[in-house]
């Protein structure tokens, strides 16, 4: 096997070796250890329990909009949601989306390019919905930093951006098709590129549906209410004192910081952000950096355990590459 050399991964790895040293270089070492020791491992098995309930309504939440095209079983969105954690955390480049939908497509027959457009819709109104979360807390939290409250603009244009562009993208279909039949193609590509963006638009518009979506925001406001639940849970576990208002910006931070090129877990992207947004709220960098890595930890746990074996269940191969060409094939026919 050739080992073929990425800046990427280079750079990648590089700015989390910098954020990690940013967030631990005032880290009081002997405070760290105490914080660690006054632990209560039964307020962590109840975060545990929480935040396996949280992902089970985080993949009824990615039903309705796959069920739009085809039913699908309660069970086997939640595996393939599992299993798209466990790629996201383990894999660069969030692999994990892709072979979540890979998956489910394999499993169900639905469409490839439908599932895929149903992630990226998840995806796209949660970050909306962070932005607009990290936005609303702002001024209601004391000493934020002035760098902070200057960039309100830029995530309310991202957030609301990233939204508009979702809602008005399946009504471009005309446009776009129109696009296609300009470049200097051949038909038979022509022909293909238009179905494949038929399909993607079609899973972008199941969102559209009043019901559906109804549902699928309902579900959203009730999945990080109870992450805020779980937050709490890892604080009341290191006798944290911290509000909930504060832990859904903590959530909220940790979620858009995710959008940053990372190591596999967030390493040093999470820490960072714990230690300046949890700072301004009389936490320690010694705690902070506690409190992350316990909720961190407890999360790899979750992953590998609910992840591995949703593969077990869905029969799943660990080859990524396997999933797109069945797909395709499917596509094909």
């Amino acid at each position: 096997m050739r080992f073929k050399f990425s800046w990427t991964a280079v750079l990648t790895v590089l700015l989390a070796v910098v954020l990690l040293y940013l967030a631990l270089r005032d880290v009081n070492w002997p405070e760290m250890l105490e914080t660690v020791q006054q632990g209560r491992i039964e307020y962590l098995f109840l975060a545990f329990c929480t935040m396996t309930f949280s992902y089970f309504l985080r993949a009824l939440r990615w039903r309705t909009l796959l069920t739009a095209e085809k039913p699908l079983h309660p069970l086997t969105a939640f595996w393939g949601t599992c299993i798209g954690y466990l790629g996201n955390y383990f894999l660069p480049a969030r692999a994990g989306e892709f072979i979540r939908s890979g998956l489910i497509a394999q499993r169900t027959g639905i469409n490839l390019l439908y599932v895929i457009a149903t992630a990226l819709t998840e995806r796209i109104v949660d970050a909306a919905l962070l932005v607009m979360i990290v936005i609303g807390l702002l001024p209601l939290l004391p000493a934020m930093p002035q760098a902070v409250l200057d960039a309100r603009g830029i995530f309310l244009v991202i957030g609301f951006g990233g939204l508009i562009g979702l809602l008005i993208a399946p009504r471009l279909e005309r446009l776009l098709l129109a696009f296609l039949a300009r470049l200097p193609l051949s038909e038979t590509i022509k022909i293909r590129l238009g179905e494949l963006l038929g399909k993607f638009l079609l899973g972008v518009r199941a969102f559209q549906h009043p019901t559906r979506a109804a549902i699928f925001l309902s579900l959203t406001v009730l999945i990080w209410s109870i992450d805020v639940v779980v937050a709490l849970f890892v604080a009341e576990a290191f006798g944290l004192a911290v509000t909930p208002p504060q832990l859904l910006f903590l959530l909220a931070s940790l979620g858009l910081s995710s959008a940053i090129p990372s190591t596999p877990g967030y390493i040093g992207v999470y820490q960072f952000v714990a230690v300046n947004v949890l700072g301004p709220f009389g936490i320690s960098d010694s705690q902070a950096v506690v409190y992350i890595l316990a909720f961190q930890a407890m999360t790899y746990v979750l992953v590998i355990l609910w992840g591995l074996l949703g593969l077990w269940r869905m029969n799943a191969r660990l080859d990524p590459n396997a999933y797109p060409s069945r797909s395709s094939q499917s596509i094909a026919s």
